[in-house]
């Protein structure tokens, strides 16, 4: 999901944004902000940027294999239209 860390960061912001005296307030509408800022980011289906760097990875591994069986079959059917001939 999304990077927590992140989240708090952007909830800290809006924490010290906010005048000395509505600290207590402050605090409940930092942990509010990340629940609904959670559960928005969940809804969206987003994925994290390390799923999406290992998805990425899966493809190119993946691309690589499918280049080297169509190769594979480039030969072997060469090899089978030499035998008919």
């Amino acid at each position: 999901m999304i990077n927590a860390k992140k989240l708090e960061e952007i909830a800290q912001q809006v924490t010290e944004s906010i005048p000395p005296g509505l600290k207590n307030l402050a605090n409940d509408f930092e942990d509010k902000t990340k629940t609904v800022i959670q559960r928005k980011l969940a809804e969206l289906d987003v994925v994290s940027r390390e799923e999406f760097d290992v998805q990425t990875q899966v493809l190119l591994k993946t691309r690589a294999q499918i280049a080297e069986l169509e190769k594979k079959i480039g030969e072997l059917e060469a090899k089978l239209a030499e035998k008919e001939d």
